[in-house]
């Protein structure tokens, strides 16, 4: 059994881990940490889960995490971080969900998260844990970055055109929606049913956190950094999931776009490519790992549109987690997360 310790378990990710690891037949959940909710049972906060975890929040101990065959971060930007180099030296092996690890660049961390990064040995080490661009990387990861919800969208949507150099790098644009749920559990105004119900708007346009992950990302698959990234996030009403519109220039005259794509994802058993013609929801892939992808190429048109759907925070966060955690063990990819998703 897989020995797994959470840290920072009372945020969306932090439920949505529990609720598959508890499930999960191959992890044994060692320790999940709180400061907050130290010496509470996880069942009285979370009641979903009474009858499947057991455990008590407890305080942050790094002795205690050591224990650990891996131990996943849900906490805040710039903390996992700073425990990382005691947790691999110890052997323990780390999935990052917050941002400490994605960003290769220490220049480029500090310009967008504003502090100074913590470890940066580790940060030259750590692998971006995107498994449909990186899965044999992964394997071997002892500090994996788990990448963001939005960013999971947009790549899945771009690679297999990017990859082949089949459009223009100039002019990319990711026009996304979310729900409210990506902003996290903390009491935010902004998030609230009052201010968020029957409305719709974009946020973070001059510039998002997401933005330099995603170009990183689509210049790794390009192999080349200079890219024209045009990256619009969107605040929608609902709990759970993202949409991503993805509009690209044909380079060449692509015949069959839609063979393209099913070819890339032929084998990836989270990737859905639908019929050609379809208009994927986010409803499709409530609760589930999965991201749904069709393909459109305009009358008289050389762009291309895909839309990309995914849970944010199943694919878009703790069940590419999980996945991560699969593909690090030896474990068949799909175990624990064979989810179908919710309807309605």
């Amino acid at each position: 059994m897989i020995k797994a310790g959470i840290v920072g378990g009372t945020g969306y990710t932090g439920v949505e881990l529990l609720r598959l690891l508890a499930k999960h037949p191959d992890v044994e959940l060692q320790v999940i940490t709180s400061r907050s909710e130290a010496g509470k049972p996880v069942a009285e906060l979370f009641p979903n889960l009474r009858g499947h975890v057991g455990i008590e929040f407890s305080e942050p101990d790094i002795e205690q995490l050591k224990s650990c065959d891996v131990v996943f971060s849900a906490t805040p930007n710039g903390v996992a971080m700073t425990m990382a180099r005691e947790l691999v030296s110890a052997g323990v092996r780390i999935i990052d969900l917050a941002a400490d690890f994605r960003l290769s660049d220490p220049a480029v961390w500090e310009k967008w998260y504003g502090v100074p990064h913590a470890c940066e040995d580790l940060l030259a080490e750590s692998i971006y844990g995107l498994p449909e661009v990186n899965r044999e990387a992964i394997r071997e990861a002892r500090v994996l970055a788990n990448p963001g919800c939005y960013p999971t969208a947009v790549q899945l949507g771009f690679l297999p055109l990017v990859e082949k150099g089949l459009v223009e790098l100039n002019g990319l644009i990711a026009d996304c929606k979310s729900g409210v749920s990506g902003a996290g559990r903390g009491a935010n105004v902004g998030t609230l049913q009052a201010e968020s119900a029957e409305s719709f708007k974009a946020y973070a346009v001059p510039g998002h956190r997401h933005w330099p992950e995603i170009h990183q990302g689509v210049g790794r698959m390009a192999h080349q950094s200079e890219i024209g990234l045009t990256f619009v996030p969107h605040l929608v009403p609902m709990i759970r999931g993202i949409h991503a519109t993805l509009y690209m220039q044909l380079s060449e005259n692509v015949a069959d776009l839609q063979s393209v794509y099913e070819e890339k994802y032929l084998n990836e058993p989270f990737v859905d490519v639908l019929p050609a013609g379809s208009h994927p929801e986010t409803r499709t892939v409530r609760g589930s790992n999965v991201c749904r992808i069709a393909i459109h190429k305009p009358e008289d048109s050389d762009h291309v549109v895909v839309l990309s759907v995914i849970d944010n925070l199943v694919k878009g966060a703790s069940g590419q987690a999980v996945q991560n955690m699969n593909i690090m063990f030896g474990l068949d990819e799909t175990t624990g997360l064979d989810l179908v998703a919710l309807m309605p």
